[in-house]
């Protein structure tokens, strides 16, 4: 299974987020989707259902961990990167509390057919001593908040 793609997707979307039981609900369902997806894509024949089952549970699980490991100072901190950040230039910070550790990249900006800017990234996510690196893409909400889209 394709844990950088659990672990991107919950670490932005609970960036973004604002409250921590809604950072890892949040995080449980976007890491049960992909793990789901993830899931189907590597499973074959009649252990397909089965491998769609356990990523389901994999990611649902990954993506509620990401969700606690976030405080405020992460989430603000993630929002700042996709707005004030330059085209590659990568913002770090490390959190003391949690002793998590953040990267954020945004690697193209473009507007939408709707007015809205969006941007792709890359993330980098150490929790516990284990480092992913995952792809999205968020979209600038009328409100000023980002929303991942994929």
């Amino acid at each position: 299974m394709n844990t950088h793609i659990l672990l991107l997707a919950g670490a932005i979307t609970l960036a973004l987020g604002t409250t921590a039981c809604t950072n890892e609900q949040t995080g449980q369902v976007v890491g049960g989707i992909l793990g789901g997806i993830a899931g189907h894509q590597v499973g074959g024949g009649s252990g397909r259902t089965a491998a769609t089952m356990v990523g389901t549970i994999a990611g649902a699980v990954i993506g509620g961990n990401v969700g606690r490991s976030m405080d405020d100072t992460d989430r603000l901190k993630a929002h700042r990167s996709l707005e004030y950040s330059q085209t590659n230039e990568t913002t770090h910070w490390s959190n003391p509390d949690t002793g998590n550790a953040y990267s954020v990249t945004p690697t193209r900006t473009w507007q939408s057919d709707n007015g809205r800017y969006c941007r792709e990234y890359t993330s980098d996510v150490v929790i516990g001593g284990r480092r992913e690196r995952s792809y999205g893409t968020a979209c600038r909400q009328p409100d000023g908040s980002w929303k991942v889209v994929s």
